[in-house]
């Protein structure tokens, strides 16, 4: 939403005013003009938006007399452009212009057309005409609003991790673009976050905005933070100029010292299940639930609290691990994304696969019984360690063949993570390996 404070000069009655100084991708209705003088508003009889002139609007413009092509030749146009039939192919939804060139019919374009410069050099930007009735003469500041295409932001989160320890750096940038065909000087600007609706051609539209966090430590926060209506809105506290087509960095926060944990999971169902398939395909299918993988996922778990160090309204982005080396130098270890997380959430990241670390997973009994309608199943989970020291990991189970389960045998204690998810914690000494194993019975 861009909105500008402009000077009228108006006079009593009727008021032809023209103001150029608007994006290339404003939205019309949304146009919103009121008095920030406190004086009576002048009223608004018309107002017009106009685009920049293009091509086709010139070859309109022109239709029916000759002009010059950039290779030399000239051309009348007989027919500038025309909205494609059932029984005509055009790319782009229009029939191609019709030239005559030497009493000769020609579709398409010759060479690049010339046109004569407009007389007025306010057609080759937007521009908004209104017509305002004032009952008074004098100069007014009105404040100009309106929605517009062309810009976005989004967010970007470094995590830095020393050579030893859990403990990271939480970076980050609010990188900002600017593509509405304006530029903007000494701008205040306002980021949302959150998910809000936006409809356009009879399509509802998620704009789903992000923001990062900044390098370098200051005494006040080149951003502010707040809560607005159902989402959060962050202030950038100095202005800053926003040329058309770039692409600009804004330093946003800098939390050092913030507890990460990592964790190592070993899910070895691979098997992609929707909710509608816990029907009987899961319930009867002797195959179901067979296949799996042997990588362990390598995860992040960072808790967004004051408690550590953190707890701010995280936007959604990209978060991109780094750990430093001994030598000083940080390489990238791999990165995901966040959602919206607000403060007193936890985030968990799966950054990439342990390479030192294997598991297994095999199905050793199957039992089923459909005049009763129930089976049992039972699995085997080994996971291997070839590393040095000894290393936690959690050993993740889907059940879906039932909503109705129980674990009737268990070689280790789990935890019910879900109705369909139990984990079983396990700790693997070095060079070794931990076997798990459970029967599940399954009622429907």
């Amino acid at each position: 939403m861009i909105r500008d404070r402009i000077q009228l000069e108006l006079k009593q009655g009727v008021n032809n005013i023209r103001f150029t100084a608007v994006t290339a991708q404003l939205e019309p209705s949304s146009v919103v003009l009121r008095d920030c003088t406190g004086k009576r508003m002048p009223r608004i009889l018309e107002q017009n938006y106009h685009e920049p002139v293009s091509q086709n609007q010139m070859m309109t413009r022109f239709q029916g007399q000759i002009i010059d092509f950039l290779d030399g030749t000239h051309g009348k146009i007989v027919r500038a452009q025309g909205l494609c039939t059932p029984n005509t192919y055009c790319g782009n939804g229009y029939e191609q212009p019709l030239i005559e060139v030497d009493g000769r019919l020609r579709f398409g374009l010759i060479s690049p057309p010339l046109f004569p410069a407009p007389s007025d050099e306010s057609e080759l930007h937007s521009h908004i005409d209104w017509q305002l009735e004032s009952d008074s003469s004098g100069k007014t500041t009105c404040e100009l609003s309106y929605v517009s295409g062309g810009m976005s932001w989004e967010a970007a989160y470094n995590a830095v991790v020393p050579a030893k320890g859990t403990t990271l750096d939480l970076i980050g940038w609010v990188t900002l673009e600017n593509h509405s065909g304006k530029a903007f000087d000494n701008a205040r600007i306002k980021l949302m976050a959150g998910d809000v609706n936006k409809v356009r051609r009879n399509e509802v539209m998620k704009a789903a905005a992000g923001a990062g966090m900044a390098a370098g430590v200051v005494a006040s926060p080149p951003v502010r933070e707040k809560a607005f209506d159902e989402y959060h809105m962050y202030t950038l506290e100095h202005p800053a100029s926003l040329a058309d087509g770039q692409t600009k960095q804004v330093e946003f926060l800098h939390k050092a010292g913030i507890s990460s944990k990592r964790l190592y999971v070993y899910a070895g169902f691979i098997e992609n299940v929707q909710p509608w398939q816990q029907s009987q395909y899961a319930l009867q299918d002797r195959a179901f639930g067979t296949t799996s993988q042997s990588k362990v996922w390598v995860m992040q778990e960072i808790a967004n609290s004051d408690q550590n160090g953190l707890g701010i309204p995280l936007p959604k982005g990209r978060v991109r691990f780094y750990r430093q080396d001994e030598d000083g130098q940080i390489e990238f270890i791999g990165e995901n994304e966040i959602d919206h997380t607000p403060t007193g959430e936890t985030l968990r990241l799966y950054t990439g696969n342990a390479f030192d670390l294997t598991g297994e997973r095999r199905r050793t009994d199957f039992k089923l019984d459909t005049a009763r309608m129930y089976s049992d199943e039972s699995f085997e989970i080994t996971v291997k360690n070839h590393r040095q020291g000894p290393v936690d990991v959690i050993i993740l189970e889907h059940l879906y063949r039932s909503l109705t389960w129980e674990i009737t045998s268990k070689s280790a204690p789990f935890t019910k993570r879900d109705s369909n998810t139990i984990e079983f914690p396990v700790t693997i000494p070095p060079g070794g390996s931990q076997l798990v194993s459970y029967t599940v019975h399954y009622s429907w």
